[in-house]
């Protein structure tokens, strides 16, 4: 199986009544296997991005097997940065119905 992204994001912690996320649930993508589960701080991502660094969402299937979703981008608007699963210019994270933990 090819590499989806350097990291896949499976889930992320909103940050209440903000239009950004808090962190993410990150797992390292080795190509055949996805593993090492951390948490991973939205400014440190939004920094491994622009560092080259390649994220991808993904979910699981009813059999336990990985869904690759969208790759995730940073959008700049009026100066601040945000993640994206799409291009649209709009202030706010956007994660493709990532799920909450």
């Amino acid at each position: 199986m090819d590499k989806w992204a350097d990291y896949l994001i499976s889930a992320v912690r909103s940050n209440p009544g903000m239009q950004s996320i808090d962190s993410v649930e990150v797992h390292s993508d080795f190509g055949n296997i996805v593993c090492e589960t951390c948490i991973m701080p939205r400014a440190l991502v939004i920094e491994q991005i622009k560092n080259g660094r390649r994220f991808a969402t993904v979910f699981r299937t009813p059999i336990v097997k990985w869904r690759k979703g969208q790759d995730v981008r940073v959008v700049t608007v009026g100066g601040v940065d945000y993640l994206r699963t799409d291009s649209n210019s709009v202030a706010s994270d956007n994660f493709d119905n990532v799920p909450e933990f």
